[in-house]
């Protein structure tokens, strides 16, 4: 009997766990190869991968039945992640090379033994350095995104031979560096300038607030008010992410296998705009077998933009709930509940009711006040109370539409010099430890404590609109955020007037 051990990792959420890959060879007439350990389908299916990979690099196969355990036994495995140290496992028990144990595997076989890349290769190579680790083998196509982690030999391989060559003699072969000079914009509309959009200067600075405290914003316009473009332009004027966020964002995305090829981390914040058909698993994630990231997840520390937000299936939207409020997913299986991170900016888009032009002066609506209820209704109160502000988009009159740029009322603020403004406020509110839209409880009064003027202010609003107790808590936050935007300490009745005008659907629709 041969008994070869080799280690490899599985990603479970965002987090990878080692796995035992145990093979023994023994006699038998039937030459089965077997597999155990809740292997699933692309598992079981690797036999066949693993045979020709051999055969085809020149190793042989051996006449001999072959068990393969994947340990801890009571743990699901998928994907084809495992072929590489099920092939080194059998060339291990074959005599043909030594795996050491302080050496991780992973890659997926071609039929001619060279390498596919993975999922989670970033997860697994944190995982490896945080438990010591020294050397990871992964397909070359993954080598830069393992690279980023730090602090573990990343050697990336095109083909089963080069691993056995690394393995015999080991010299020749150099680790990767730690560089940052892979990198990548995904959807950050850098290309794109708020200088370029005529008018909407109110929604300009609303979408300026939201972006300095973190705040989610709806825009209720007519089709055609610009609306898209506002949002596309959004992330622009976000602060750059930090090395940290970059790793976060970076391990989403490569766990969902979305990670473009090549890519060693994502340098910009994510832009997300599912289509309204999305489903439940689409959004929050999950899917057949082990959950995958959605949508929500996918733009962490970015943006999510829902374009006719009463469009999407109200079961959807009412899942928003807990991501917008806990900035995390939870998705709960028989075998497992699995945490995916969730802390993004949703930006949300709709027209005022089916036609589009209720309240345009330009064109006519054709809907009854019960068919604008019944379209609004799709939006429940608790999910609006989450989106801190509602703002108007209107249509853009012909003469700032045809006006020359930078001029008159067209002389809007570039995205860069917003951008500064807005990473000015966050530096204040970095000082106090969160961001002014995930201010607790127990320091809301104290951040935000008013005069009599903002007393009577708030108070007059609370009740001519039916605020509440979250939606309160809301224009005090937003408040708090215009206060740091304008360098002053304190909240004032002129902060508070503003944070109440963006309540729109509050105050215009449901009174």
């Amino acid at each position: 009997m041969a008994l070869s051990r080799t280690r490899s990792a599985a990603v479970f959420g965002i987090d990878a766990h080692f796995i035992d890959v145990e093979v023994d060879m023994y006699p038998g007439q039937a030459k089965d190869f077997i597999t155990v350990g809740m292997p699933d389908l692309a598992v079981r299916e690797s036999r066949e991968r693993i045979k020709s990979a051999l055969l085809n690099s020149g190793f042989g196969y051996p006449n001999k039945s072959v068990t393969i355990n994947l340990a801890p036994a009571n743990v699901k495995k998928e994907g084809a992640g495992f072929d590489l140290p099920m092939a080194l496992g059998i060339l291990g028990a074959m005599g043909v090379v030594k795996t050491p144990e302080d050496h991780l595997f992973i890659g997926e076989l071609s039929l001619d033994g060279s390498l596919r890349p993975v999922r989670g290769a970033l997860s697994i190579a944190v995982a490896a350095q945080k438990h010591g680790l020294r050397t990871l083998i992964v397909p070359a196509d993954n080598g830069a995104e393992a690279a980023i982690a730090g602090g573990v030999r990343v050697f990336a391989m095109q083909h089963l031979s080069q691993v056995v060559t690394f393995l015999r003699e080991g010299d020749g072969f150099q680790p990767l560096p730690r560089t940052l000079g892979a990198e990548v914009v995904v959807g950050d509309g850098s290309a794109l300038d708020f200088a370029d959009v005529r008018g909407q200067n109110t929604a300009k600075r609303a979408l300026e607030v939201a972006a300095a405290g973190s705040h989610n914003v709806l825009m209720i316009g007519p089709p055609g008010s610009g609306k898209t473009m506002l949002a596309k332009r959004f992330a622009a004027i976000l602060p750059p992410l930090t090395f940290e966020e970059a790793i976060e964002t970076t391990q989403v995305h490569s766990v969902a296998g979305v990670l473009p090829k090549g890519i060693g981390i994502l340098s910009a914040r994510p832009f997300r705009a599912p289509h309204h058909t999305v489903s439940d698993a689409g959004l929050l994630g999950g899917g057949a077998g082990i959950p995958r990231p959605g949508e929500v997840s996918l733009a962490h520390h970015g943006v999510l933009f829902l374009d006719e937000l009463p469009e999407f299936a109200r079961n959807v939207l009412e899942l928003l709930r807990q991501p917008l409020e806990e900035r995390s997913v939870s998705l709960a299986r028989a075998a497992m509940t699995l945490t995916f991170p969730a802390s993004f900016l949703m930006v949300a888009a709709m027209n005022p009711c089916p036609c589009g032009y209720y309240g345009d002066p330009t064109r006519e609506c054709r809907c009854t006040g019960a068919i604008i209820q019944r379209y609004l209704s799709k939006l429940s109160g608790p999910l609006l109370d989450r989106i801190d502000l509602h703002i108007e988009v209107p249509s853009v009159p012909y003469q700032e539409l045809r006006g020359p740029a930078g001029s008159g009322k067209n002389a809007g603020a570039s995205s860069a010099q917003m951008r500064e403004r807005v990473c000015a406020a966050r530096a204040v509110q970095q000082k106090r430890g969160y961001y002014n839209a995930h201010i607790p409880a127990r320091d809301l009064r104290k951040l935000c404590e008013l005069d009599a003027a903002g007393e009577r202010t708030l108070e007059m609003a609370v009740r001519r609109m039916g605020l509440s107790a979250r939606a309160h808590d809301r224009i005090l936050k937003v408040a708090r955020t215009i206060a740091d935007l304008d360098g002053v300490p304190g909240v004032t009745a002129k902060h508070l007037a503003e944070a109440v005008q963006y309540r729109s659907l509050d105050r215009n629709y449901w009174q």
